[in-house]
């Protein structure tokens, strides 16, 4: 399988992604917008990441990058790939299938709790009635015409969803090592202000091993998902 993997910030990378794919053998190639922004060809493309980042997804007259990728994005659904989109990732694919992307009522940085939103359809990935994610994200989304909603939080209305058999967008990140939280807050001490939902530095980097791994094996579950189906 190729996988190919849009980075927006040096920062945000593949975390616990990365040696899932090379497990599994797949051929990664990325583009890294800080970079470069050439893009591949959607035939090039079996499985799209779409990683998070600090912009925002309504920023195209900002990033001169920003519209070629949505197109990107929207030809790779169009012709039928599989995609995951996290945080800003999740954003993109909602805001290219028609949603609308806007400010959450309050920002969501730290460990906060997710909660499943339960589906008996089987071709729908099913996540836990509750488990921790980090969150990092100051925007939300509204749902894409024919998507279903897979996850929620108290924070945040609108955490996960499933379009088709082969698209899913979270808004919260599984993917992150201990490692990457620590260069996220480095980059974004800034926005650590006291609030309902954001958490103190010292909360964020405090996490347990126990933590990082329950949430990366969640990671893993939804690519095994998602490189498995029959989309």
């Amino acid at each position: 399988m190729r996988v190919h993997y849009l980075q927006h910030v040096p920062f945000e990378g593949l975390g616990s992604i990365e040696p899932w794919l090379k497990a599994q053998r797949y051929e990664i190639t990325s583009t890294r917008f800080f970079e470069s922004s050439r893009l591949p060809t959607p035939n090039e493309v079996d499985l799209l990441i779409v990683m998070g980042g600090s912009m925002s997804a309504n920023d195209d007259n900002k990033l001169s990058w920003l519209t070629d990728e949505k197109a990107f994005i929207r030809e790779c659904i169009q012709q039928g790939k599989r995609v995951l989109g996290i945080c800003l990732g999740a954003q993109l694919i909602a805001s290219v299938m028609g949603g609308k992307v806007y400010k959450n009522h309050l920002k969501e940085i730290g460990w906060f709790p997710v909660q499943g939103v339960s589906n008996t359809n089987e071709s729908i990935f099913r996540f836990p009635l509750e488990f921790r994610a980090f969150h990092w994200h100051g925007e939300t989304f509204d749902l894409p015409s024919g998507a279903v909603q897979i996850a929620r939080s108290e924070g945040c209305e609108k955490q996960a969803f499933q379009l088709g058999q082969s698209i899913i967008g979270l808004q919260f990140h599984l993917e992150m090592t201990a490692e990457s939280v620590k260069e996220i807050v480095l980059h974004g001490r800034a926005e650590l202000l006291p609030s309902k939902y954001v958490q103190s530095e010292t909360v964020i980097t405090g996490a347990s091993a126990e933590e990082y791994q329950e949430m990366n094996k969640l990671m893993s579950e939804v690519l095994f998902f998602l490189t498995n189906n029959n989309g």
